[in-house]
């Protein structure tokens, strides 16, 4: 799959997303973190709640139930989500994206000794 993310993201430090199939990167600021991933297979993330969130689809589709309201975005779509607003996803296999978190410790860095193999 050719990667929607140039090589300035991707020479930033990879992200530990607990899910098979996604790469991620990691840009970490004193109080938040801007995460860009991309998706090679279709993923399910079950209900949950954090910070606020803003994203911004930069290729693909994702499909969001954001406070029991489904919503499909594609490229160039944006969305927000409140703090402690309950969100759960459908993610398409080709989706990326860059998301803002309002916290800086929603990821970690994934240590080279632990980096996934994305194709399995």
């Amino acid at each position: 799959m050719k990667s929607a993310l140039p090589e300035i993201v991707r020479s930033l430090p990879r992200a530990d997303i607990p899910f098979e199939g996604v790469t991620a990167y990691l840009s970490q600021g004193d109080g938040h973190q801007t995460v860009f991933m991309e998706f090679e297979r279709d993923v399910n993330v079950p209900a949950h709640t954090h910070a606020a969130q803003w994203g911004v689809a930069l290729a693909g589709r994702v499909d969001l139930t954001i406070d029991g309201v489904e919503h499909t975005y594609t490229t160039g779509d944006h969305y927000f989500i409140p703090a402690g607003v309950e969100h759960s996803a459908h993610i398409h296999a080709g989706y990326a994206a860059m998301e803002l978190y309002d916290e800086p410790t929603r990821w970690s860095v994934l240590e080279v000794s632990e980096e996934r193999d994305s194709s399995t």
